[in-house]
Formats: C-alpha cells, sequence, structure tokens
C-alpha cells in the first residue's frame, strides 16, 4: 500500500517522466524498487526539510495558511494545498532544482565523454539540460586556437541528438535555453552543413523584435552574436538599444560586465554610446564590490580598451578592492590588471604592499609575461619596491632561459629607471651579458638599445657592445625605414656615449658619430632628465632671489657642456 501511494504521489511530478519511471518498475524485482524510486527522489528532497516552514518560503500564494512569522498553523481539515496553482508552482520548482542539479553535473565533467555518457542515463532531456551539454562539451573540448569540435564527438549518435532536438522548434525554447546554445556556439564550431547556429540566430532575431527578453538574456545573445556575425550585425545594435532602455539597477554585476565586453567589441560606435557609458561607469562604483577577480580584470580591460581616461573613482575604487584579490588573480588576470594600472596612472600604497606579499614568494613559479608587466607597473609610476625587485632579479638568474628577448628588456629597464642593483647584480649582468652575447643580433635594435641604456645608469657600461651599437649596421637598423632616428633613441645613444667618455677611458672603440648626438637632454616628449620638483624649485629660486636681490642674478635651467641641465 505505501508503495501504492507512492507512485500515485509521483505522477504528479513533471520531471519525474512517468512513462520510463512505470517501464522501469514493471520490468524490476520487488527488492529493486526501493533503489529505483530513491534515485529518482534523492536529487529533489534530500534538500527539502520537513514542516511547513519550506513550502511558505517558496510559495507565496500559500501565506493563506501560514502567518508571515510562521506561527499561525491552517485550520484543522483544510487541505495543505488548497489552490491547484499551488502545487502547479512547487511541481515546477522542483523541475528547476532537478535541472539545477544536473546543471551542476554537468559542470564537474572535464572531459566530452563524460558528459555523454550523463546524457546516456537520461530517460528524457530537456531543452536547458541539451543547451547545457553543449556549452559544457564545446568548454572541454576548446584548446588552444581549435575552432572545431574533433570529428568523433561530431558524429557521436547523442551529440547529434542534443543539436537536433535544440534545433528542431527553436521557438519553444526558453530565453535562457537559447542564450545558452549561442554562447556553446562561440566556442566551437558545430558540423558547418548544420541548420543549427542559422535557426537559433533567426529565432534571436525574431525574439528582439517581439518578445521581452531579460537583461541577462539579452546580453548573453548580445555578446554571443558579436562573436559569431561581428559587430556589424543589426541585431547587436538592436540589443544595446534595448539595453540602454533598461533600468541599471536590474544589472547584475555580471550584466555589467558583459555588456562592458560588449561595447568593448563595438569600437566603432563606442562615442554613440558615450552617455550611456558615463552612467554605466557611475553605475559600476555600486557594483565593484561585488566583482570577482576575473569580472575585475574583464571590466578594467574593458576600460582601457574604450579608453575611458575620465573614470578616475571607478578605477581608483577597483584598486582598491582588488587588493584582497591579489592571492585569486590567475597570472593572465592579474597581468591585465596591472596593465590597466599602467594604463591609468594609478597605483596604491595598499596594492603594491598585496603585490608585493604575492610575488616575492611565488616568482619562480609566476608566468614571464606576468613578472615582466609587474616590472613595467614598478618603473612606470617609480615605485622602488625592493622584495619585488630582488624577486624578480632572482627569478631571472634561476629561469633566464623562459624569458622572451622583449621580456628580458621588460625585466631590466625598471633597474636603470630606479636606480636599484639588487643583492645578486653580479649574477644578474653575468646572466644578460651571456644571454647578449648569444643574441645579440635577435634584439629588436630599439629594445636592445633600450636595455643597454638602462644597464649604463646602473653604472653597469656595456662597454663590450658600444662598438656594435655606434657602428653604421646597426644605425641603419635602429632608423629602419623612418627619415630620420627619434629623438628619444638619439637621446639614448648620446648619453652611452658620454658614458664611454667620461666613465670608461679605457674603452678606444667607434665613437658616435656628432649627426647622431643631440645637444639637450631636457626636451618636451622624450626627456631623460628627471623633471625637478616644481614646489622644491620655486623655495630654492625665492630664497636665491632674497639672498642676491633680484632675479638676473642667477640663471637656471643652464645647458653644461655634456649636454645635461642644471637647475
Amino acid at each position: 500500500m505505501a508503495l501504492i501511494t507512492l507512485r500515485r504521489n509521483l505522477c504528479h511530478l513533471s520531471d519525474f517522466r512517468i512513462h520510463g519511471a512505470l517501464a522501469a518498475l514493471r520490468n524490476q524485482r520487488v527488492n529493486h524498487v526501493h533503489k529505483i524510486v530513491q534515485e529518482h527522489l534523492c536529487p529533489w528532497f534530500c534538500s527539502l526539510p520537513p514542516g511547513p516552514v519550506r513550502v511558505r518560503s517558496r510559495h507565496a500564494p500559500c501565506q493563506k495558511f501560514h502567518s508571515e512569522n510562521g506561527n499561525d498553523l491552517p485550520p484543522v481539515g483544510e487541505p495543505a494545498f488548497s489552490q491547484v496553482r499551488d502545487w502547479d508552482r512547487f511541481e515546477q520548482n522542483l523541475k528547476n532544482e532537478d535541472e539545477q542539479i544536473s546543471y551542476r553535473r554537468l559542470n564537474n565533467f572535464t572531459s566530452s565523454e563524460e558528459v555523454l555518457s550523463f546524457l546516456s542515463t537520461l530517460q528524457t532531456l530537456p531543452d536547458a539540460v541539451a543547451a547545457g551539454a553543449l556549452k559544457r562539451i564545446c568548454e572541454v573540448e576548446k584548446k588552444g586556437d581549435a575552432q572545431r569540435l574533433p570529428k568523433e564527438i561530431l558524429e557521436n549518435s547523442i551529440f547529434q541528438a542534443v543539436c537536433d532536438q535544440l534545433e528542431q522548434d527553436p521557438s519553444n525554447l526558453s530565453n535562457a535555453t537559447l542564450a545558452t546554445a549561442l554562447q556553446a556556439l562561440t566556442l566551437s564550431y558545430v558540423d558547418p552543413r548544420s541548420s543549427l547556429l542559422p535557426k537559433l540566430v533567426a529565432e534571436c532575431q525574431h525574439r528582439l523584435g517581439s518578445v521581452g527578453l531579460d537583461v541577462h538574456s539579452l546580453c548573453i545573445l548580445g555578446e554571443s552574436l558579436i562573436k559569431l556575425r561581428g559587430p556589424d550585425c543589426s541585431a547587436v545594435e538592436r540589443i544595446i538599444c534595448l539595453l540602454q532602455g533598461e533600468n541599471l539597477e536590474a544589472f547584475t554585476p555580471e550584466d555589467v560586465v558583459t555588456l562592458y565586453r560588449i561595447l568593448q567589441m563595438c569600437p566603432n560606435s563606442v562615442h554613440e554610446h558615450q552617455a550611456f557609458l558615463n552612467k554605466m561607469n557611475t553605475f559600476s562604483l555600486s557594483v565593484v564590490s561585488s566583482l570577482s577577480p576575473n569580472l575585475m580584470s574583464q571590466m578594467l580591460t574593458a576600460l582601457v580598451v574604450l579608453d575611458q581616461t575620465q573614470v578616475l573613482p571607478l578605477v581608483i575604487k577597483l584598486g582598491k578592492h582588488a587588493v584582497r584579490h591579489i592571492p585569486h588573480f590567475t597570472n593572465q588576470e592579474l597581468g591585465k590588471v596591472l596593465e590597466a594600472f599602467i594604463y591609468f596612472g594609478h597605483n596604491d600604497r595598499f596594492f603594491t604592499r598585496a603585490l608585493e606579499q604575492h610575488v616575492a614568494p611565488l616568482c619562480l613559479t609566476l608566468d614571464p609575461e606576468v613578472l615582466s608587466t609587474v616590472m613595467g607597473y614598478c618603473g612606470s609610476k617609480r615605485i622602488l619596491s625592493k622584495p619585488i625587485l630582488n624577486a624578480v632579479a632572482e627569478a631571472f638568474v634561476c629561469q633566464p632561459e623562459k624569458f622572451s628577448l622583449s621580456q628580458i628588456s621588460e625585466l631590466i629597464e625598471p633597474f636603470g629607471k630606479l636606480n636599484y642593483l639588487p643583492p645578486n647584480a653580479s649574477a644578474l649582468f653575468t646572466k644578460l651579458e651571456n644571454i647578449l652575447l648569444t643574441h645579440f643580433s635577435s634584439f629588436p635594435p630599439k629594445t636592445l638599445l633600450k636595455l643597454l641604456h638602462s644597464c649604463s645608469l646602473i653604472e653597469c657600461h656595456p662597454v663590450n657592445f658600444m662598438a656594435k651599437i655606434f657602428s653604421p649596421h646597426f644605425l641603419q637598423r635602429l632608423q629602419g625605414d623612418e627619415p630620420y632616428l627619434d629623438r628619444l633613441s638619439l637621446a639614448q645613444l648620446t648619453q652611452l656615449f658620454l658614458t664611454s667618455v667620461l666613465e670608461c677611458p679605457f674603452y678606444k672603440g667607434p665613437k658616435l658619430l656628432f649627426k647622431y648626438q643631440v645637444k639637450s637632454f631636457l626636451t618636451p616628449c622624450s626627456s631623460l632628465e628627471t623633471p625637478v620638483d616644481f614646489q622644491l624649485y620655486k623655495s630654492v629660486m625665492i630664497g636665491l632671489i632674497d639672498l642676491l636681490g633680484a632675479r638676473l642674478y642667477f640663471a637656471s635651467k643652464v645647458l653644461t657642456p655634456y649636454r645635461y641641465t642644471i637647475g
């Protein structure tokens, strides 16, 4: 009798798939019945505590049986569910929860075989789970720059059934399912002969004109269409216009960042949407604290691409909250964050301190690109962080082979800018000299010149390479196809020449021709001299005027015979 009652109640559950369940019950022996029923019920009811509180919290219409504080009980003899629609909503919640469990299982799979094996165990396949499975397969199969799924996946009967189900009648798909399916197709191409993509895109365009789409679906569809059809797709502009009409308060942090990414991929129309971008930038201040490391990195990258140089309050707030995320950033995310701070000219002592604590102990395991970006951040903002500089120097000495030639230059330049020699300077420059001797001709000319110039600034004079860089052959390479050498390169060459004259009198090699020498290192756009502190300059000038009686008795910014400026 208990079994009969249980089966009668289960037939009300829409997601139980009663035909398959009845067939299973008929074909199994009695001692297997409990196991079968338990397998179907466990994902739903293991999380449902007994008692009316669960019903009240999930179903507002049932409030006639439960007071707001949950203390009043329903009248004696009145059924717990007085209206059919109350049970229907409960049934729908169970269905959604079941699909969420399937989604969680899909996200835990690490191979297509696992996903397809899981799908083969399902008696029926909801559209939402089909779209989720397609997305997961495309995610796990995306390797490097590969754009197409492997042949064995495309020919798999279960995979083909998934595509056929989504292709059969896209108009029956929910907005979220349609968005997920399109998102999956941006990761990897399915069979080009399939009409899945055209049908989904057509359905998307149809809904934009007739069906109200929620903000999240609009964001996903917009980004997916840009990747699939390009930024000039008419539907993309329609989606952006629809999103502009929405209240930003309805956007989740994920939606905000997705919208930034959409605008980032439409660079030609940024000026048309600048007013909306200004609203987004202001609203984003309220969601910064809710951003994950990945979303924070993406937001900063978008602000750089969109050239939003006026959003310093937002950048400052992102910088403050980035401090707690530093240990959790991936190498790529940390690199993007640092590049954004370099672009906006932002630095923060708390961020620098957290960066020191993260980089120093992990320096040997961080990617070379991240280390070079960290050094670029320190160099551009004149941050003399000894823990970072020492750790990077040690990483270069231990693993010089993992750095590219441009990354080596980016590592060494900040030492010259900051006038700092690490404790292992001898080993550092020995390794550097060996690399220069081996790969001198492989360095890009301007990169090589910057590298050697940086060495001279910390009195590690590149005497063994001066003859090569003063040679007509190197100067021609340095000039390239330009009609003349740029001012910065000429200034660096001149400083290296003066180094050979003043600091290395034993150097007897070729000299730099006079036509390549600058008369002053103080130039408007590419000065090699440290700018004078204006407040200090003003105080000294006022003091000299008081002492000497007039401004005409002394001069400032005097050019010396060695091209440097005094005062």
